[in-house]
């Protein structure tokens, strides 16, 4: 019994780790797009790289979030809906400020994939949680 809740503990832990991890990324690329539109398309080569390693983390993050709800071993307690809703401001003011800014500012292409990559991972994770719930209301 010790050994499947040592399991569970570092589990959790790992689960810690991506949690962190893409916070900590998340903080980063809000802050270089913000960086990027101040010094008008500086960084935007930069911005490229960044989006791939964070789509990636996210990924990581919300596949290991999704098995341990399957198996049982997660809570909720961070929805994604935050993620959506922070990114749905920042692109929508982007897009706001490439219109006034005109030829001067140039809205990322990366910064529209992300955006879209973050709106599918949600998309899929909501779906996924329902499904979750049928399957435990059916079982019981």
């Amino acid at each position: 019994m010790q050994s499947k809740n040592m399991n569970i503990k570092n589990n959790k832990n790992d689960f810690n780790f991506w949690r962190k991890l893409i916070n900590a990324w998340s903080f980063f690329f809000f802050a270089v797009i913000i960086i990027d539109f101040i010094y008008t398309n500086a960084f935007k080569e930069i911005l490229n790289a960044i989006a791939t390693i964070y789509i990636s983390i996210l990924a990581i993050y919300v596949s290991n979030k999704e098995f341990e709800r399957w198996y049982d071993q997660h809570e909720d307690g961070h929805p994604g809906e935050i993620f959506v809703i922070i990114w749905s401001v920042l692109v929508g003011v982007l897009f706001i400020l490439d219109i006034v800014y005109g030829k001067t500012y140039e809205l990322p292409g990366a910064i529209v994939s992300t955006y879209i990559a973050v709106l599918t991972i949600l998309v899929i994770t909501r779906k996924s949680k329902e499904l979750y719930k049928l399957k435990r209301s059916n079982t019981k």
